[in-house]
């Protein structure tokens, strides 16, 4: 059964962090059903609190719910407009939804009058130091679900997701349960659930759980238009110092992914306890990595990476249905750690496309 939603959540939860402003107050708690048709803009110091709340993305918006305060703003490419201490906590259930796909993809983005693909986003934040978002169900992401560019200090923890599993057959039929051989008909293509981009470093992510139509928690480090548009001057670029930990997730492409081709240094990065639930999922027929470095099989940067850009990597306890291998290397990769690697039957423990 389809959630009723109130229009006008926008408005209604801009008016509650000014209102707590206000008071002198900075906190402010959403409670409801509501749907949303633009971005709501968190500033520094502040906790929005979505308490047992379900919110939806408007049919035909091209927005994001939640953004920092300066972001895509001329002072949020500096490193004085950094934002500053920014919690979204989810708690009683709460829900984020992308409801109905918006025909927004990486193909026809920034065409035709069609605004850039991360406005697919539910939640980016670009240039925040010191920020939490956790307690979230999020639920149909119409790309990304939740994205970090230059972001720092931060605690990803307790999200669940779960992707639109919908391919569109010959006649135009939609089906649920994507299956490997349908890749091209897949409705919703590149549903991450959290990505850290350039200049991300010192964050947790833990306590991650669910379905994913691409790759659950992806650390990318390339430099693409959207890294150029919120780049930071005077900030290092590196993607660095980051934990990610129990991740129990089905995912269509890879559970955690990591990837830097050409230039931007990707390090120190440790990931443990990381668990392919695939076969227990109704939505896919299985993953095909569970952690992935590099890429061997396309090329999204200039070139591959060399061992004094990727280092510093430690894969501790996987467990693995995974039909193509447990783990994939390639590229240069200086100082990687791997143990305990667990594979079902028929899952290979390593694909290595390392130069």
């Amino acid at each position: 059964m389809k959630t009723v939603c109130n229009p006008g959540g926008s408005g209604y939860i801009v008016s509650l962090i000014s209102e707590a402003i206000s008071r002198g107050e900075r906190t402010a708690a959403v409670r409801g059903n509501w749907t949303v048709d633009n971005s709501v803009r968190i500033p520094s110091d502040f906790t929005l609190v979505l308490d047992g709340c379900y919110i939806c993305q408007a049919d035909g918006c091209f927005d994001n719910i939640f953004v920092n305060e300066h972001h895509g703003t001329p002072e949020g490419k500096t490193a004085a407009g950094r934002d500053h201490n920014i919690r979204i906590i989810g708690k009683n259930g709460a829900v984020l939804d992308g409801g109905n796909y918006n025909g927004l993809g990486e193909k026809n983005a920034g065409k035709d009058g069609r605004p850039p693909i991360w406005k697919n986003n539910m939640i980016l934040f670009t240039n925040v130091e010191g920020f939490e978002v956790s307690g979230l169900q999020c639920r149909n992401q119409r790309w990304w679900a939740l994205n970090f560019i230059y972001c720092a200090d931060g605690h990803i923890h307790d999200i669940d997701f779960c992707s639109c599993d919908i391919w569109v057959d010959e006649n135009g039929e939609q089906h649920h349960g994507l299956l490997r051989s349908r890749y091209a008909q897949v409705l919703v293509k590149n549903s991450d659930g959290i990505d850290l981009r350039q200049g991300c470093h010192d964050i947790v992510i833990e306590n991650i759980t669910g379905f994913t139509e691409d790759d659950t928690v992806a650390l990318t480090a390339l430099n693409g238009r959207m890294e150029q548009t919120f780049a930071v001057e005077g900030l290092p670029s590196d993607l660095c110092r980051v934990t990610i930990r129990n991740v129990a997730a089905a995912a269509y492409c890879s559970t955690v992914r990591l990837l830097n081709q050409g230039e931007i240094c990707l390090h120190d990065i440790l990931i443990e306890n990381i668990v392919d639930t695939s076969p227990d999922s109704p939505y896919l027929d299985s993953s095909s990595y569970t952690v992935r470095v590099g890429d061997g099989n396309h090329m999204y940067g200039s070139r591959h990476a060399t061992k004094d850009e990727t280092y510093n990597i430690t894969v501790s306890g996987v467990r693995s249905h995974a039909s193509r291998a447990a783990l994939h290397l390639a590229g240069q990769i200086g100082n990687l750690i791997i143990e305990d690697v667990q594979c079902a039957e028929g899952t290979r423990e390593l694909e290595d496309l390392r130069s």
